[in-house]
């Protein structure tokens, strides 16, 4: 069986839960991998067959997707292009973790493409959604990688085709410590906007992670690092909590490590809106903005004592297991 598995690039999470993935893929068949997109800051340490620059949105900073700079990185020929050069009809098997490329060269060739990803599941009926309906964003989100059969993942397993988080065997095995530091991971916000918002509570040495900056550096308690995925991990599993945005990868991992959470969720990006939902629902707290009418509630939540407990089992096998099986149990459905 020939096996194509296609990863969305943005963002780190979807890179990060393909290392645990493809390890288990690649003993079902003839793998291949195809990666788009251009703002992760993970390499999968595996032979990438496809490299597409795709279709990514550009964080920008003030809390949301710098839409002007994601459009005038648009190469639409180019992905156009790319659709039509993949050679999809080869393979048996297409699995896509929310990546155009792949998907729309499926639907072209007529051939079903199963996807695999967080959100598959924000989309589930069963799966909370925000207060405030967002139909462009809704959209987006269900014509971004259209797949015919889904199964995803969300912070709690929703029926027999939405699981708990992949939680990557790096982080399982980590030594959980608590340092009295506090993480922070908001790209979509400017580094100085983050300082001088966090330089307002001094009593608590914050770690911020930043997309914009390319060198460290220390303003008072707040300290700036450029993305560095182990140092990020050591950071969070040492910390005493994690601010961040609602992202499906950081606030799993922060979740798994029983670490208190706090999330902001990007402006205008319906996927973190219903993410952020259901952190929400399980207890977790959540704040609409970062900005100056913020810090009283990040301050209480310092304060807090409260962790949710999860329970996050390892069972990417018996995923996989399940996609296999039901792919050949309905092969005919697999092809033009």
């Amino acid at each position: 069986m020939k096996i194509l598995y296609a990863v969305q690039g943005t963002g780190n999470g979807h890179i990060t839960r393909a290392i645990e993935i493809i390890e288990h893929l690649q003993q079902k068949g003839d793998l291949d991998i195809l990666v788009s997109g251009i703002q992760s800051d993970i390499e999968l340490p595996f032979k990438v067959k496809y490299k597409f620059r795709g279709l990514s949105f550009i964080f920008g900073k003030n809390g949301g997707i710098d839409y002007w700079k994601t459009f005038l990185k648009l190469k639409s020929r180019k992905l156009i292009k790319d659709i039509k050069s993949l050679k999809i009809k080869e393979y048996d098997l297409i699995i896509s973790d929310f990546e155009p490329i792949s998907v729309w060269a499926a639907i072209k060739a007529k051939k079903t493409c199963v996807g695999l990803s967080n959100q598959v599941a924000t989309l589930h009926p069963l799966a909370p959604k925000p207060r405030k309906d967002d139909v462009m964003g809704k959209m987006v989100l269900q014509n971004y990688a259209p797949t015919h059969i889904n199964y995803g993942f969300h912070f709690k397993s929703l029926d027999k085709t939405v699981f708990t988080p992949i939680i990557r065997k790096e982080v399982r095995e980590i030594s959980i410590t608590d340092l009295g530091h506090y993480t922070v991971y908001l790209p979509s916000y400017d580094d100085v906007k983050i300082v001088k918002r966090l330089n307002k509570i001094p009593e608590v040495a914050w770690q911020v992670f930043s997309k914009h900056s390319k060198k460290s550096y220390t303003i008072g308690n707040v300290s700036i690092s450029p993305i560095d995925s182990k140092l990020f991990l050591n950071s969070i599993a040492s910390s005493s909590g994690v601010l961040t945005n609602a992202g499906f990868g950081t606030t799993s991992e922060a979740l798994f490590l029983k670490k208190k959470l706090l999330v902001v969720p990007m402006k205008k990006q319906y996927e973190q809106q219903c993410n952020a939902a259901m952190l929400q629902e399980m207890g977790i707290k959540v704040i609409k903005k970062f900005d100056k009418k913020s810090i009283d509630l990040i301050v209480n939540w310092v304060k807090s004592d409260t962790i949710i407990e999860v329970d996050y089992q390892d069972n990417t096998e018996e995923i996989i297991d399940l996609i296999i099986e039901n792919y050949k149990k309905n092969k005919n459905k697999f092809s033009a």
